[in-house]
């Protein structure tokens, strides 16, 4: 695997560090999960965003839930 360097602030490296640690990971992969999890975070607030903004639009959220009403009934969801 091919590595860089990254530069993080000295409080952020020792809570790296102090979860490696408790956690008996390698740096590189506490990294690598933390850089996941914000990821996914961000992805779910996006998904969230477009929710509420279908919510908004009651034609839009009608057919949302009948399409996923129809996905349900077919085995599909």
């Amino acid at each position: 695997m091919n590595t860089t360097t990254i530069r993080v602030d000295q409080h952020t490296h020792a809570r790296l560090i102090a979860i490696s640690r408790a956690t008996n990971r390698s740096l590189i992969d506490v990294v690598r999960d933390a850089t996941d999890a914000l990821a996914r975070a961000r992805f779910a607030t996006l998904v969230a965003s477009q929710f509420d903004d279908l919510r908004r639009d009651p034609d839009g959220w009608a057919h949302y839930t009948a399409n996923a009403e129809l996905a349900v009934h077919d085995g599909l969801a």
